[in-house]
């Protein structure tokens, strides 16, 4: 994973309405903290920002932090972004930092790839998990997780532990559980498995008024 640069301004002031002034300026109210961090309350560009999320598909994006203009740098990694569910606007941000020698977890998205012997013989695909969760050194987190359809007959199915790795990146499965499977075109996909959120990367709040409750209460 990329380590993209991020610059930030401090923030004293805390509340609902400050923050929503800072979201007019075009900057969103964000904080930083970590394990032996106290937390620290910031603002970043709007318009940084969305250009820092579009060149990852994960919005567990790795940034470098610049905290003013002292010099200081903090590498970090984006735990919760909150958006407006209407417009997708950004609210509120959380950064947490991270150490670049120690592992990290973070879902990373699941590619599949290839034409099916199975789908092509009327076989239906059913992608049971669409993010797995890693364990890696910050800068060796991959993009994605690359699985091969090619040889998938109709029953076939790829399980967790079948998946290949590179590096030094673990996946820390209890279970040798199914990433997805080719379904008999008679028979109906089910849902989903619904997954509990890692603690990096969890999406946000209902609302604005949620990010601004956020704001009012934890912060002041």
């Amino acid at each position: 994973m990329e380590l993209l640069e991020l610059k930030a301004k401090m923030r004293e002031n805390t509340g609902k309405g400050y923050a929503r002034t800072l979201r007019q300026q075009g900057r969103v109210p964000a904080v930083f903290y970590g394990p032996d961090t106290e937390t620290i309350s910031l603002s970043v560009s709007a318009h940084d920002l969305e250009l820092l999320l579009k060149k990852s598909d994960s919005r567990q994006q790795l940034v470098n932090l610049s905290l003013d203009e002292g010099g200081t740098t903090r590498s970090a990694m984006i735990k919760e972004l909150q958006t407006q569910p209407v417009s997708d606007s950004l609210l509120h941000v959380d950064f947490f930092e991270v150490a670049m020698d120690r592992k990290i977890r973070v879902r990373v998205p699941v590619v599949v790839t290839g034409n099916s012997v199975g789908i092509e013989m009327g076989g239906l695909l059913q992608i049971v998990r669409r993010e797995i969760e890693v364990l890696s050194l910050p800068l060796e987190v991959p993009e994605s997780i690359e699985l091969d359809i090619t040889d998938l007959d109709v029953g076939d199915s790829i399980h967790v532990d079948e998946i290949p790795l590179e590096g030094d990146v673990e996946i820390p499965a209890d279970v040798n559980f199914t990433v997805l499977t080719i379904l008999s075109p008679k028979m109906e996909a089910e849902p989903e498995e619904e997954e509990e959120e890692l603690e990096e990367g969890e999406e946000g709040a209902d609302d604005e008024a949620a990010a601004d409750e956020e704001e009012g209460g934890s912060e002041e």
